[in-house]
């Protein structure tokens, strides 16, 4: 039975991994993988992620990540790790991380007190993650936590977001959508990525694109304007509530308590990166 007050873990996960995901936006990370000689920015981005996994192929690449056309990841894998190792590549992702943080947050902040705090719940609720059927977790559970706190609280989002991630896939799986469609549905949500990005970043095509909202209009879940039916919100509200159980364990092994102030420090964070332009200013809607 659950311990925590509803959707706390989510609204704690909401908090943390968007500064995780600050890192793949930043020219920061784009400069670092440059000077390994990956210059596309579709290849770095896979090299990033996977790079725990080691030199894997493109089919790892598209199960794993799941909302991505194979077709353009296997533009990229495996030749990316004839440029750069793996090693090399997440020493370089955590050299961007570095920078990143500091230049959104500023100094005194990455090295606050409050930032070490931050780390130390953010570890602890890691210590319920588990490894089984959580490719993209396990991959990353494996590397060492680097010292600096910043750089701690960072690689224990890495950890909560690709645990919760990798949970988010399985219920995908068991509400029957696929890659295209689940983007596609959760951009009606209002949530998600805006179209443009997901057709400019994940391999799609505008042709493509309209083959899985058609697909979605015949189960009931869309209707002609594009908008969630009352089914479809059904089906994405319950989406989240599968996702919620799944990773339920971090939480409540922090503890009411713990999540609530964890949940207040990465907000504070967060808020701070946003107001530094962290994210482009249209990366989610509708249009």
């Amino acid at each position: 039975m659950t311990t925590l007050p509803p959707r706390a873990g989510r609204r704690c996960h909401n908090a943390i991994n968007p500064l995780h995901s600050t890192v793949y936006f930043s020219p920061d990370y784009a400069r670092e993988l440059a000077a390994l000689g990956v210059t596309d920015s579709n290849a770095a981005y896979f090299a990033g992620r996977a790079a725990a996994m080691g030199a894997v192929g493109p089919g790892v690449i598209t199960a794993s990540f799941y909302n991505f056309n194979h077709e353009l990841v296997a533009r990229h894998l495996p030749a990316v790790w004839d440029t750069a190792a793996p090693g090399a590549v997440l020493a370089a992702r955590l050299r961007a991380a570095d920078a990143t943080l500091r230049r959104l947050l500023g100094d005194a902040a990455a090295e606050s007190e409050e930032m070490a705090e931050a780390a130390r719940l953010a570890l602890r609720a890691t210590e319920a993650c588990t490894r089984h059927a959580r490719p993209l977790y396990a991959a990353h559970a494996d590397l060492p936590v680097p010292e600096e706190p910043h750089l701690a609280y960072w690689h224990a989002a890495t950890l909560l977001r690709e645990h919760r991630g990798d949970a988010h896939l399985a219920a995908l799986l068991a509400a029957g959508l696929d890659p295209l469609e689940a983007l596609v549905s959760h951009t009606a949500t209002g949530k998600g990525m805006a179209p443009r990005w997901i057709l400019a970043t994940r391999g799609w095509r505008r042709a493509d694109w309209d083959a899985a909202a058609g697909r979605l209009r015949g189960r009931g879940l869309l209707d002609e304007r594009g908008e969630l039916t009352e089914a479809g919100a059904a089906l994405r509200s319950e989406l989240e509530e599968h996702t919620d159980r799944m990773d339920a364990a971090p939480y409540e092994h922090l503890g009411a308590a713990g999540v609530e102030r964890l949940t207040e420090l990465a907000r504070g964070f967060l808020g701070a990166a946003v107001a530094a332009g962290a994210f482009p200013q249209d990366l989610a809607g509708k249009g």
